[in-house]
């Protein structure tokens, strides 16, 4: 299984979330079953973004470019979205099923990630 450095700068496997001390290990990411549809909807959101890029060097109208940021923050909300909801479904619920303190850490996690997402 190969290593990668997360942004924290511990390693963690390619199954593995990062080592955070008090919070249960997992074998398995929530979002693997769906992993080929996250990476085909992040490509089309590469894609506009490009084109948002083709836009302003095009000088296209404001409103319109406006229009497609939009679409493209709305499609990463739905990614981070279905995500959270896999986590959620897979993650949460085995610590949970595994003990009181994992299923404690588990949603202490999942609460700190939904207060980074709602400080947009």
């Amino acid at each position: 299984m190969t290593t990668v450095a997360s942004r924290n700068g511990h390693k963690s496997g390619a199954c593995r979330p990062p080592f955070r001390p008090g919070t249960p290990r997992r074998t398995a990411r929530g979002y693997a079953c769906g992993k080929d549809d996250y990476l085909t909807r992040m490509r089309k959101v590469e894609g506009q973004v490009r084109g948002l890029q083709k836009m302003i060097e095009a000088d296209t109208w404001c409103p319109d470019v406006v229009t497609q940021v939009a679409s493209a923050t709305r499609a990463l909300q739905e990614i981070a979205a279905g995500l959270l909801s896999d986590h959620l479904r897979h993650c949460v619920v085995q610590a949970v099923r595994s003990s009181e303190a994992d299923g404690g850490h588990a949603l202490d996690e999942v609460t700190g990630t939904i207060r980074q997402v709602i400080r947009l």
